[in-house]
């Protein structure tokens, strides 16, 4: 099957250096990805997963698979993060926004990053990717929902400047929540402190 892809922003594209010295490569996601994608998710701990989803997932559900495929890269953008070892491609990290139908100027925001590459700089660098092109783009306010017990998206947040609130809906979650500016200056950094 081949694919059209229309405004593929190829400058997402790219490489960074890890404190460790591992290279990564992060681009966004390509409609044949959907495999790379499966694997990624089954690799992750169960409780990764129930962090990522917010409920118990062994497999993705055919219906989410094809709504994680479908992307236009402008009110849903899926980045994500992979490795090259041994000759194959392993993905290691994914994050995505979507545009909220009633209010363009919102996204909501979710970030994985696989359970051996965690506290590294992987989920840091793909938010900011994910807030930058989300800046060009018009929208002035990410947010999300995660468990309150999820202490590392919490502090990803705290870290880059989301305000961090108790879910009025639901006393597990806790609401992330940025407002962007305008003129966020475009990607250049090709490396990541640790």
């Amino acid at each position: 099957m081949t694919y059209t892809i229309y405004r593929y922003p190829v400058h997402l594209i790219d490489v960074v250096e890890l404190a460790d010295g591992s290279r990564v490569t992060i681009r966004p996601t390509l409609p044949q990805d959907l495999e790379l994608q499966r694997q990624f998710f089954r690799t992750l701990s169960a409780e990764n997963r129930y962090r990522r989803f917010m409920t118990p997932v062994n497999e993705l559900p055919e219906t989410l698979v094809e709504r994680l495929a479908s992307i236009d890269y402008r009110s849903h953008l899926a980045l994500l993060a992979e490795v090259f070892e041994d000759g194959r491609e392993t993905m290691i990290g994914e994050a995505r926004y979507v545009v909220d139908a009633a209010d363009p100027a919102t996204c909501e925001f979710a970030i994985a990053v696989a359970d051996d590459w965690q506290a590294r700089g992987i989920a840091r660098a793909l938010l900011g990717r994910l807030e930058r092109q989300a800046a060009a783009s018009g929208i002035r306010r990410m947010v999300a929902d995660t468990l309150s017990t999820n202490r590392a998206m919490i502090g990803l947040a705290a870290r880059s400047d989301y305000a961090v609130s108790a879910s009025r809906e639901d006393a597990t979650l806790a609401r992330l929540e940025k407002s962007l500016s305008p003129s966020v200056a475009p990607l250049s950094v090709r490396g990541l402190a640790a």
